[in-house]
């Protein structure tokens, strides 16, 4: 008979006081067993639970972790066959977030927990110390911070994983005590700077040691040495200083060398080659010296060898063209010398091959592409001679190929030209001759075609029409004769299209104008002739156009002037006609010199040039005398005033020499200091003018001085003068008149001039009527609507992508701005934006160690997280402030807020709504966003957080940004009249 549960318990209570006290014992642990929660597997359910409800998971893979079921039919989760109690959770790569519950350490038997390649944040619970049976605990590849705690008690851990977090505190020295280690890895956090504990020296097991990216200095142990069972050493991107110890030839298992980044000095000890299961070796961007040791020819199983960014010198042993499994190999950016191993690749499977910036000799290696699998040959600036090797025909895997600036010459070979997957060709700066295949059509992938200072000859081929994704195309200083192909114009990605300083004739073709997305055009010092096309002023990005030099004639088309150029010339020609005053404006008249045909506006306020003709001779005889007359007047009048003035300072002089005698000569030298001018740009400047600063005109105070609008009474205009800080003044002067007085983008501040007298200098700028995108973010109108509605903002950051690409791609060499943050974007009165600020910039100039700064530059919040470990940047560097701008453009958020805790910052804040898409859509700025836009938005969002991926090799380039936001176009930007419905309004996408 089976008795419901409240008769059993009844009849169990009046039993009690009859049964002896042994037997009633016996009996209180059988009832408590029959109750559910007591049971291990009950705890373990709770526990799970718990874990759930501590974490987001968007792509609802936890669905089957429900109270009614089973622990061991949880997805993720096993099970011991015997005892049926949880032994492991796997959850690697599931999208999810949240935090991890301290209640894991209610798992009692749980031996391996991997949670790692998710979002999870918040701290290491210390709760899972009291996990005695964990062998492998793997977290890495999260978002967890706060100190590591001490989980020495896990005595049976094998695997210990941490890395790519943001962890921070002291690095765990404490690991040393966990003497059954095999593998572990600590690196890719933000520890404090220090030494590597010593104590890692107990790991006698261990095979697998990463401390990358983890702040470290000093030496290398001797201790690390004694890891004799270690397959993988990673130090890499830290600040070891020192030598690399004879010691390292004990480690005779090692397979794997990574010590990149670092400051190494010395040679590398020949003890090395004893090494002989070495893999990879990776010890480049350090300070290495010397000669390779000959022996090292003999580390036969070398698949990667990477010593790039050092000062090696003299010759690559000859052996090196004997190894069978070399399969990247890159020794840029040091001094080898001699000729080049004669048969490198020919036994390799080579994938990747940069030998660049060496001194390398001879003729070029013929067997590099021999396996037919190479996919990047990069060998510039060396110094082989001869011809380019027939065998390379046939290297139809290649993508990028690099070998300009050497002394290279006679024709291409014809299969060179048909690269299928190639996306960079650059021959460029050699002595080759021959013409363009028509094969060039076959590589379609091509984004850079760079041929330009060589004695290439014949017609540029219209196979060229074909390379829909060419971006980049320089054929300048060569022989190139015949038309310029009209099929040129189905370049719709064209961006930069140079065919200066060659024998072309005939026709600018019309479809040129189909180039769109083209920035710089030059076509000068060739034989071309007829008009200039008007379909050019469709060319809505153009920044710089010269087509001096030529046979053209006819009148300049007025419609250029709509196109917003930085920089223009027509000089040279035979063209007619007044200069439209928009582009007389930019140019100025030596742009327009050599024609004898054209003339100037009579009240044309630019310094007129005898060489150039005014249009309009109205003036008589009695008009010009007039004129004259005026003029005279007028600097009579100054004279009179001058000359009053220098009576009353003189009379000024006397009364205080005779109050304070000592001074008077250095007074007299400060009375009359002249103002030294240096101009950019065509615009009238009186310095006077300028440098009379009033207060009530201040428009904003930075770091590197006070910012006035100031109207010029002459030129009729308005220009923002920056007072520089005297502290600052001759080392920020210099930097940004390097920087500015050069760049031609319109997407770039304008530097009209600098003024310096004493101690004082002042910058002559582009006046930007409505202030800097941080300001216009934050602004709203008369109805409470924000300033700048989604459209807008697109644009901006559009644009702004521009300038910043102008400066990492087209500027040679590269310049890194090193402080992108929204108020350095600043807005004319259309909204078109300007990068400004370049008192911090950095040029990339070829050498060992590429930019390697004194001192962080930036503004807190715009900061790439590298830069708390490392002084050296990049353009990546730029792309990761620019990510924060989209951030703030997409949510109208600041970088830095209260909401988003301590220590964080907007993209942190970021990361943590991406989870799905209801939490997504409370990233974006709701003050504008709208159902129509909202995945227009989240496009330009998913654009933002590729750049500010942690690590910069995941980093998009600017390149790509403007890439990927011209695909994020909002539809309605696409908007035309035929695109209306019946009403007039514009039918969304």
């Amino acid at each position: 008979m089976t008795l419901p549960a409240s008769g059993f318990f009844a009849m169990a209570r009046a039993s009690l006081l009859c049964l002896p006290l042994q037997f009633l014992v016996v009996s209180l642990v059988f009832l408590c067993c029959q109750v559910p929660p007591c049971t291990p597997l009950a705890v373990e359910t709770r526990a799970l639970l718990e874990i759930k409800a501590r974490l987001k998971d968007p792509r609802n893979v936890l669905e089957s972790w429900r109270e009614s079921g089973s622990p061991c039919d949880y997805f993720g989760v096993t099970c011991d066959q015997v005892s049926g109690e949880v032994v492991a959770i796997s959850l690697v790569n599931q999208s999810l977030s949240g935090v991890i519950s301290p209640s894991v350490s209610k798992l009692r038997s749980l031996a391996s927990l991997l949670l790692a390649s998710n979002s999870i944040s918040g701290k290491i619970p210390r709760e899972l110390a009291k996990c005695s049976n964990l062998n492998v605990l793997n977290l890495s590849s999260n978002q967890l911070v706060g100190s590591v705690p001490d989980l020495s008690a896990l005595k049976s851990l094998k695997v210990l994983d941490i890395a790519v977090n943001r962890l921070s505190g002291k690095l765990p020295g404490w690991v040393g005590n966990l003497t059954g280690l095999i593998s572990l890895g600590l690196g890719d956090n933000d520890y404090d700077e220090g030494d590597i504990p010593d104590t890692l020296g107990n790991l006698k097991n261990l095979t697998w040691l990463f401390l990358g990216r983890s702040h470290l200095k000093g030496e290398i142990p001797e201790s690390i040495f004694e890891l004799t069972a270690l397959v993988t050493l990673d130090l890499s991107v830290n600040n070891i200083s020192g030598t690399l110890s004879k010691s390292i030839a004990k480690l005779r298992n090692l397979k794997q060398i990574e010590l990149f980044h670092n400051n190494l000095t010395g040679e590398l000890p020949p003890e090395l080659v004893e090494l002989t299961a070495l893999q990879q070796f990776d010890v480049s961007a350090n300070n290495l010296h010397g000669e390779l040791p000959p022996e090292i020819v003999n580390l036969k199983n070398l698949t990667v060898f990477q010593l790039y960014s050092n000062n090696f010198s003299g010759a690559l042993p000859e052996g090196f063209g004997d190894l069978h499994h070399l399969i990247g190999f890159s020794i840029y950016r040091n001094s080898f010398s001699g000729n080049f191993p004669a048969n490198f690749g020919r036994f390799s499977p080579l994938g990747s091959m940069d030998i660049s910036e060496n001194q390398f000799s001879g003729e070029f290696p013929r067997f590099l592409c021999a396996n037919r699998v190479l996919q990047f040959l990069l060998a510039l600036e060396n110094n082989f001679s001869g011809g380019l090797p027939d065998s390379y025909a046939e290297c139809k895997s290649l993508v990028r190929v690099r070998i300009n600036q050497n002394q290279l010459s006679g024709p291409i070979p014809g299969g060179v030209w048909a690269l299928p997957y190639a996306k960079m060709i650059d021959f460029s700066d050699n002595n080759f001759s021959g013409v363009v295949s028509s094969d060039i059509g076959n590589s379609t992938s091509l984004n850079q075609l760079l041929l330009q200072n060589n004695r290439f000859s014949g017609e540029v081929p219209s196979e060229l029409s074909k390379l829909t994704n060419l971006e980049k195309l320089l054929l300048m200083n060569n022989s190139f004769s015949g038309n310029i192909p009209a099929e040129i114009g189905n370049l719709g990605q064209l961006g930069s299209l140079h065919l200066e300083e060659n024998l072309l004739t005939g026709p600018i073709p019309v479809e040129l104008g189909e180039c769109s997305k083209l920035v710089d055009l030059n076509l000068a010092a060739n034989a071309l002739s007829g008009n200039i096309p008007n379909s050019l002023s469709q060319m809505s990005s153009l920044n710089s156009l010269n087509v001096s030099g030529n046979k053209l004639t006819g009148s300049i088309p007025e419609s250029l002037a709509k196109l917003k150029l930085s920089s223009i010339d027509m000089s040279g020609n035979q063209l007619s006609g007044e200069v439209p005053s928009d582009l007389l404006r930019i140019g100025g008249t030596k742009a327009f010199l050599g024609n004898m045909g054209l003339c100037v506006d009579q009240n044309s306020r630019l310094q007129k040039n005898p060489d150039i003709k005014i249009c309009s001779e109205k003036h008589t005889r009695r008009g010009i005398l007039a004129d004259k007359l005026a003029l005279f007047s007028i600097i009579l009048s100054a004279l009179v005033v001058v000359l009053v003035g220098l009576l009353l300072v003189s009379y000024k002089n006397f009364k205080y020499v005779e109050a304070d005698p000592a001074n008077s000569v250095d007074e007299e030298k400060e009375t009359y200091p002249k103002w030294k001018l240096a101009s950019f740009h065509h615009v009238e400047i009186d310095a006077d003018e300028i440098c009379n600063l009033e207060e009530e005109n201040l428009i904003g105070i930075g770091g590197t001085g006070k910012v006035y609008r100031v109207e010029l009474k002459k030129s009729d205009g308005t220009v923002a003068v920056k007072q520089l800080w005297k502290a600052d003044c001759a080392k920020l002067l210099l930097a940004e008149m390097e920087t500015l007085g050069n760049i031609r983008h319109r997407n770039i501040l304008k530097l009209y001039a600098c003024l310096m007298r004493g101690g004082s200098s002042f910058l002559v700028f582009e006046y930007m009527a409505n202030g800097n995108l941080f300001q216009a973010l934050h602004r709203q109108v008369k109805d409470g609507r924000p300033e700048l509605d989604w459209f807008q903002r697109y644009r901006i950051a559009v644009g702004a992508a521009k300038g910043i690409a102008y400066l990492h791609h087209d500027c040679s060499p590269p310049i890194i701005h090193r402080d992108i943050k929204s108020t350095n974007i600043l807005l004319d009165e259309h909204y078109e934006p300007k990068i400004a600020d370049f008192g911090v910039a950095k040029t990339i100039e070829k050498s060992h160690k590429g930019p390697n700064c004194s001192r962080i530059a930036g503004t807190h919040g715009y900061l790439a997280p590298e830069l708390a470990y490392t002084l050296k940047v990049s353009e990546k560097t730029d792309v990761y402030s620019f990510g924060v701008v989209l951030l703030e453009i997409v949510t109208g958020r600041r970088p830095l807020e209260d909401e988003y805790g301590e220590g964080r910052d907007i993209v942190h804040w970021t990361l943590t709504h991406l989870s799905d898409r209801k939490n997504v859509l409370k990233v974006l700025d709701d003050k504008v966003a709208s159902d129509y836009i909202e995945d227009d938005m989240i496009k330009v969002l998913k654009v933002a957080v590729l750049c500010t991926a942690k690590l910069p090799s995941l980093r998009p380039t600017m390149r790509e940004v403007v890439s990927m936001l011209s695909d994020a176009e909002p539809c309605t930007l696409r908007y035309t009249e035929n695109d209306a419905d019946k009403n007039g309004r514009p039918v969304f996408c």
